[in-house]
């Protein structure tokens, strides 16, 4: 028996990050077991030991949840994160880690000064 074939013993990690366009299939998987309409970007996702579980739209607030999970604790983690990210409205037009014709220190002190 090899290490990955063994029982997990603890909690499975968990990863809370931005959506990318490879999470599309993921995020449509998960909005059809919700009963859901996939949400709006930018979005925020939350992945159980690799696998997305959940998701908060940044733009309107819209969750969605693999039902067949426990995620309760993740669309808070979710909510919260969001909370403490740049606004969506702060970043359209670029993420405030966006390199643009010299502006990334302004920009970013900017964001960081606006956040709660």
């Amino acid at each position: 028996m090899s290490n990955n074939d063994q029982p997990r013993i603890g909690p499975a990690p968990v990863t809370i990050r931005e959506a990318l366009p490879a999470d599309a299939p993921a995020l449509h998987h998960v909005a059809q077991r919700d009963s859901a309409r996939s949400i709006e970007r930018p979005a925020l996702v939350a992945l159980v030991d690799g696998e997305l579980r959940a998701a908060l739209s940044m733009a309107n607030g819209t969750v969605i949840a693999d039902p067949f999970h426990r995620t309760a604790e993740l669309v808070e983690m979710l909510r919260l994160h969001a909370r403490r990210a740049p606004s969506a409205e702060r970043l359209r037009g670029g993420s405030a880690l966006t390199i643009r014709r010299g502006r990334f220190v302004p920009r970013l002190r900017r964001a960081l000064r606006a956040t709660p």
